[in-house]
């Protein structure tokens, strides 16, 4: 019987990040760093946290963290996140599927794009540095 699963995250659930502590409350555990391939887009909701999308055009690889979740545990992780995140499959650069955080075509589509940054962290760490 399967009782954990693999989960992508792109955003504020990452080691370190504000809401990380989201997963380690359900007991997940890291699994390691990866990049979807080359289809996504990603938008940042008010710059509080980014919405990534899989798309037909204009896409490219986005950073992300892999985490091994108990399955029990899944439930609680989307209900705890933000208005407009859900839970769907996430193709990644070395051909596995798993599940992952996306964002809904409405919420994208009220944020600014961010993709060209290739994931959440180095975004926030060109704010930073812009803000400097």
């Amino acid at each position: 019987m399967l009782d954990r699963v693999n989960l992508a995250v792109n955003g504020t659930l990452m080691r370190g990040l504000e809401l990380n502590g989201n997963l380690l409350a359900v007991g997940a555990t890291f699994e390691r760093d990866a990049q979807t391939k080359p289809t996504y887009r990603l938008w940042s909701i008010g710059d509080r946290h980014p919405a990534m999308m899989r798309v037909t055009g204009g896409g490219q690889a986005i950073a992300l963290e892999v985490w091994n979740v108990p399955l029990q545990g899944l439930g609680t992780i989307l209900l705890q996140e933000p208005p407009g995140l859900c839970i769907g499959k996430v193709c990644l650069n070395d051909g596995e599927e798993v599940l992952g955080v996306l964002g809904e075509a409405a919420l994208c589509e009220t944020g600014i794009e961010i993709t060209h940054w290739g994931g959440w962290r180095a975004y926030i760490a060109a704010r930073v540095k812009e803000s400097k």
